[in-house]
């Protein structure tokens, strides 16, 4: 059973960007995968569920069964933008096959060919979040910050464009 208390306490950690088609963040608590964790009272007591899937079930109003995945179109672990309008939505239901046949076309698994293309590990994911998340609370929506920390660049760093 979702509370208007929970609802609240999970917007109070999102940071939405201006655009309609930007990524949510989700600046709470970040677990050992870069995946966010949010904490929610149920009738067999305290669990940790995934921000994106909370966002998506508010959205849409269905739960999700524990065997369907939630794909990320934009590839950022802590964006929750959910919406019955796929074509909206960041996240979107899927299967382990959908979501590893994902990975593939996007090229976002290491082996010894990817491994040159700069792939992140699963601890630089962490840290990946860790920044970004940093970056958002401590300057709010800043483009340029949010992009030199998903790309891990120092803002100090020289840039061409």
């Amino acid at each position: 059973m979702t509370t208007r208390s929970e609802v609240d306490r999970f917007w109070s950690h999102v940071v939405k960007g201006p655009e309609a088609d930007d990524c949510w963040f989700w600046t709470g608590a970040i677990s050992d995968d870069g995946y966010g964790r949010f904490w929610v009272r149920r009738e067999l007591g305290q669990q940790a569920v995934r921000p994106q899937r909370y966002a998506y079930e508010l959205a849409t109003g269905e739960p999700l069964p524990p065997s369907t995945l939630l794909l990320h179109s934009c590839d950022i672990p802590m964006c929750v933008h959910a919406s019955v309008n796929l074509d909206v939505s960041h996240v979107a239901p899927g299967t382990h096959r959908e979501n590893m046949l994902d990975r593939a076309q996007r090229s976002r698994y290491r082996n010894r060919h990817t491994l040159r293309l700069g792939l992140l590990s699963r601890q630089g994911r962490v840290q990946r979040s860790l920044d970004l998340r940093a970056v958002i609370l401590d300057h709010g929506w800043q483009p340029e910050l949010i992009s030199a920390a998903l790309l891990a660049v120092e803002t100090t760093h020289p840039r061409l464009f």
